[in-house]
């Protein structure tokens, strides 16, 4: 009997169970910041194909929101909150990016989530905290 399990599928869940939290941070960006580039490259041709905007802008609010989620305001303290502020503005940017279909807004977002994805990816790339543990963390990026 065959097998129906994609493979590349199966490689990303396991990396994605065994990935540090700092990890899953940067893959959720590096996601978002996809989902951007989709929204921005179907507003920039000359027919907008509007559904694929759409959804591509949708995924990104979505996974802006799961960062939100991931934030912990007990040991995150100011930089927690300061992040909370400005993925709220990232949200309100792709909402009014998707509204006006314009791709001016989704630029700005881009360039601010690269240099966060950058800072988390030098972040990531210490130790982990010796209370962090692979797999044990409430980001959930597979979808």
């Amino acid at each position: 009997m065959a097998s129906n399990v994609n493979p590349y599928r199966a490689y990303k869940d396991t990396q994605i169970r065994t990935a540090s939290q700092g990890k899953l941070i940067v893959m959720l960006y590096d996601e978002a910041i996809r989902q951007v580039d989709n929204a921005i490259s179907g507003m920039d041709g000359k027919t907008e194909a509007v559904d694929r905007v759409n959804g591509a802008l949708i995924k990104a609010q979505e996974l802006i929101t799961e960062l939100m989620a991931s934030l912990d305001f007990e040991r995150g303290g100011d930089i927690a909150q300061s992040l909370f502020s400005l993925y709220m503005f990232f949200n309100q940017q792709l909402v009014d990016a998707n509204i006006k279909k314009d791709a001016g807004p989704l630029k700005e977002v881009k360039t601010m989530l690269l240099e966060l994805r950058s800072a988390w990816a030098q972040i990531s790339g210490k130790n982990p905290p010796p209370d962090s543990e692979p797999g044990k963390t409430g980001v959930n990026i597979a979808g």
